[in-house]
């Protein structure tokens, strides 16, 4: 049965993408030989920035906010948002204005993008910056500094931080007769239960996966493959580093799709899956604290669960993003260091965590009494947060979107029965090496 299309709005993570055009910006981004003329000094002292914020309408409200209470307290700075674009289309906006030579203060990058965007001379180094704030770095959760640290320097500050986990319809589970899983089971049980789920004829799912080829499919992979010992690249840097334990997880994978338990879904951004899960016609979901309002406002009866594991270790992925800030003269580079410098701090980022739907960057926001009550009202919100325990990021490296598109290839080619396990892992080795082999 087909999914019923969401509406206009959209989701503030429409794309959990790999920036596949990442690969062909290198060279534009080191075109961009100096800064931008204006200082933006006024000249009674005060200094402005702009910051291209990529957020959709709930997200930009929440910015707005904190700008306004920012410039406030920071009298001599004032901030600019724009950009006109969502966050998914940022990196291209970045490279060619980096290429033109003007380029914002501050821009909302996808942590998979880093990598590809450090290389531009225009990208400050914020190490000096983390080293010396108010709250500790090594408060942070790892994903957030990991996501952020290109060849142990800081190259953006952590603007939003998530993890996977599984969302179960309890309503569903009920009908079923099965029992709601709980932390500690195995991706077996995972394959049984959607298939105890599954309900052909009536049009129902035990589980979905995105089934485009995109990052919003590939990352949901990187939990089974670190479980399995397996890892993005090899030690050698010269290979990929799930040779082997690619293909076992990739038999979950061809599981489902044998058992006719899973939803593929067609189109970027995942929108008919979720939709089919907030309609009744899914048992569980594999998403993350971004998808709780929906499901909130749709008035699921649900229950949240962590990922399952092969080994019984707890183990997910974050997808942390990123205010990336870049060098327009000392002055506004400056003045932008001390704003996301002041939106990283707890009183500010539980702000933002609670306004636009993310989780604390570090302990000290999630020790805050105003997370503690967004926990007790949101269920399950507090299965996401301990999840960040053991949650691990894709390595910021340039060759990952070659890695990421020729896995994709691989999820899309088993979810739809046209290659085994073994031969698509084999087919994304060849391409994924051979990335690797590329001078970065």
């Amino acid at each position: 049965m087909q999914a019923v299309t969401r509406g206009a709005q959209p989701e503030r993570r429409t794309v959990l993408r790999a920036g596949a055009a990442a690969a062909t910006t290198t060279a534009a981004l080191w075109a961009s030989g100096c800064a931008a003329d204006d200082d933006g000094v006024s000249a009674d002292g005060t200094v402005t920035i702009e910051m291209w914020h990529g957020q959709t309408d709930t997200g930009k409200k929440a910015m707005d906010s904190l700008v306004a209470s920012f410039m406030r307290s920071h009298p001599r700075i004032r901030v600019q948002l724009g950009g006109g674009v969502l966050a998914d289309a940022m990196l291209q906006k970045v490279t060619a204005a980096l290429a033109a030579g003007s380029y914002p203060d501050i821009a909302y990058i996808f942590g998979s993008d880093l990598a590809s965007v450090a290389h531009s001379p225009q990208v400050a180094d914020l190490t000096d910056m983390v080293g010396h704030a108010g709250t500790p770095w090594t408060n942070y959760w790892v994903p957030a500094r990991q996501a952020v640290t290109v060849n142990s320097q800081v190259r953006a500050a952590p603007a939003l931080l998530d993890s996977l986990a599984v969302v179960c319809n309890r309503k569903l589970f009920r009908q079923a007769g099965l029992p709601l899983p709980e932390a500690g089971w195995r991706w077996d049980d995972f394959v049984a239960t959607a298939k105890a789920l599954t309900d052909t004829d009536g049009g129902r799912f035990g589980t979905g996966w995105p089934g485009v080829g995109d990052e919003d499919t590939v990352w949901r992979m990187w939990p089974l493959i670190w479980d399995l010992g397996g890892d993005v690249v090899a030690d050698d840097g010269k290979h990929i580093g799930f040779g082997d334990t690619g293909a076992r997880a990739l038999e979950v994978v061809a599981a489902l799709a044998r058992d006719k338990s899973v939803y593929v879904d067609p189109k970027p951004g995942s929108e008919q899956m979720y939709q089919v899960f907030l309609s009744n016609r899914m048992g569980m979901a594999v998403t993350g604290p971004w998808q709780l309002p929906d499901i909130l406002q749709a008035k699921i009866d649900y229950h949240v669960v962590p990922l399952p594991t092969f080994s019984g270790r707890p183990v997910t992925i974050s997808g942390p993003d990123t205010w990336t800030v870049f060098d327009n003269g000392a002055a506004r580079t400056q003045a932008a260091k001390t704003f996301v410098s002041w939106l990283m701090q707890p009183a500010q980022d539980v702000r933002w965590d609670i306004d636009a739907g993310s989780l604390p960057l570090s302990r000290r926001t999630r020790d805050l009494p105003a997370w503690h009550h967004q926990e007790n009202d949101t269920e399950g919100l507090d299965v996401f947060t301990k999840a960040l325990d053991s949650a691990r990021v894709r390595p910021v490296h340039a060759a990952y979107p070659q890695i990421s598109q020729a896995l994709g290839q691989a999820v899309v080619a088993v979810l739809l029965g046209r290659s085994s396990p073994a031969q698509a892992l084999r087919s994304c080795a060849a391409d994924a090496n051979a990335a690797l082999l590329i001078p970065r």
